[in-house]
């Protein structure tokens, strides 16, 4: 894929969420130092299988998209939030972390059962929070 294609060439799949694959540049620019604060990682599937009690499905957005879009619209970082379609597999997460060049943060989904040795490798791939989904949905 191209630097720049936040399509992915990606043909829409009936059932799954869909998204907006033609985002235009801003016609300001976004202040120096300025933090795109929430977005996610999906996939690649393949790669990053989804969680089995997953409530969706989302079609594959990888970290390559998501910097690319980073860039379209100017910001200069990004935090990313685990998503909730990967339960507590955070390896999207981390795999975009470490290749974000030092561009992104993370936040993390954990259990109960985390180890203090868990945490540790999550911090030095770029963690700095936890999220907790108190909510059933």
């Amino acid at each position: 894929m191209a630097h720049g294609d936040t399509s992915g060439g990606f043909e829409k799949i009936p059932g799954w969420l869909d998204w907006y694959d033609g985002p235009s540049t801003p016609t300001f620019r976004v202040p120096e130092g300025a933090v795109d604060a929430h977005c996610h990682v999906f996939g690649p599937g393949e790669q990053f299988p989804y969680a089995p009690e997953r409530k969706y499905t989302p079609c594959d957005a990888s970290a390559d998209q998501l910097f690319a879009l980073r860039d379209q619209l100017g910001f200069d970082r990004n935090v990313i939030v685990q998503a909730t379609c990967h339960g507590a597999d955070n390896r999207a997460l981390v795999d975009a972390l470490r290749r974000s060049e030092g561009r992104a943060r993370g936040v993390a989904t954990v259990r109960r059962d985390v180890t203090d040795a868990d945490l540790a490798d999550l911090h030095t791939a770029g963690v700095r929070g936890v999220r907790f989904n108190f909510v059933k949905r």
